[in-house]
């Protein structure tokens, strides 16, 4: 039998290149395992409650980015978090035996009411201390072997394999699995401004960004700032394109990185070199994404058979939950 492997993201707007490592490890995962992946939009409330208008719009949006990059329906199972009631009564069960003290002491928690409070929001509310467990009863519905997570997030799945071993001391039923940390080699893209990629602070390129989009905001990017002239040596090693050609042009980065030091390039050209690139990059994504915005159906026909085969196996995990709590 083949191991199960699940993951999700958050629908909070268009992936951007930063994501893209993410799902190329996903594609990877899905050729060996019976892998579950599915866009966490309750999980986008728990901190975007008052911005709900374009909730629906990003679930689909952030589906097409998956298969536009690459993720083939035809090996794993696509969904949608919400479609899927059972993890809402999972999650209400799970909070019956959980004890107040284990959500409050996951580091991430005081961390993001510090920083939205600071952004002049507070999100110190019931759900969103919640959310570790409902990313615990996310996970444990399907009875993963494994979870593809970032050394962040290991907090959260200890917490789901404590979660899964109080429920065996309670009921004396091994329902659930204790899934391990899948821990990909996964390169983080720094923003186009050198700071950590996010959305807050507008520094990303998007999945699908067209040329002239991606040539916008390659011009914006941070170069060597003690570099007046053309001919002045530059210094690759704090330039940020230098570091996505690392990422988009290995081929020719090491050529690169010595007409800079030596000052045989100059940055308008060596950000054009990176520009032609990330857009050749970029290209198959984008005719994919054209043919699924011709055939919208096609993206429909795809929510709902992963809808159905995780809908399988929740009805199926919730059925022994039940009778081991005798409810």
């Amino acid at each position: 039998m083949t191991e199960t492997v699940l993951s999700g993201m958050r629908p909070t707007g268009p992936l951007h290149l930063g994501h893209y490592s993410v799902i190329e490890n996903w594609i990877k995962l899905s050729e060996t395992y019976d892998c579950y992946y599915f866009t966490a939009d309750w999980h986008a409330i728990t901190t975007q409650f008052d911005a709900t208008d374009n909730l629906a719009q990003n679930k689909r949006n952030i589906v097409i980015d998956w298969l536009a990059a690459g993720l083939d329906p035809q090996k794993c199972h696509i969904f949608h978090q919400s479609d899927i009631k059972e993890h809402a009564e999972l999650h209400l069960l799970l909070s019956m035996i959980t004890p107040l003290s284990w959500l409050e002491r996951v580091p991430t928690y005081k961390d993001q009411i510090r920083q939205f409070r600071d952004q002049g929001k507070d999100i110190a509310t019931y759900g969103f201390l919640g959310y570790p467990l409902l990313m615990a009863a996310d996970i444990l519905m399907y009875r993963p072997f494994g979870v593809p997570v970032g050394e962040d997030q290991l907090p959260h799945l200890e917490f789901c394999r404590e979660l899964s071993r109080r429920f065996y001391a309670l009921y004396g039923a091994e329902v659930f699995t204790e899934p391990k940390a899948l821990l990909a080699q996964i390169s983080m893209l720094p923003g186009i401004d050198k700071r950590k990629m996010s959305k807050s602070y507008n520094n990303f390129i998007n999945l699908s960004a067209d040329e002239k989009e991606v040539k916008d905001k390659i011009k914006q990017m941070i170069t060597d700032p003690e570099r007046i002239r053309k001919t002045d040596p530059g210094h690759p090693d704090i330039c940020c394109v230098h570091t996505y050609h690392g990422f988009y042009n290995k081929q020719q980065q090491a050529e690169i990185t010595e007409n800079c030091r030596c000052g045989a390039i100059g940055c308008g050209e060596c950000k054009n070199c990176l520009s032609a690139k990330i857009n050749e990059f970029l290209e198959p994504v984008r005719e994919r994404r054209a043919a699924l915005e011709e055939q919208p159906h096609l993206v429909d026909e795809v929510i709902e058979a992963g809808n159905t085969a995780a809908r399988k196996v929740a009805v199926e995990t919730m059925v022994m939950v039940r009778e081991a709590m005798k409810i």
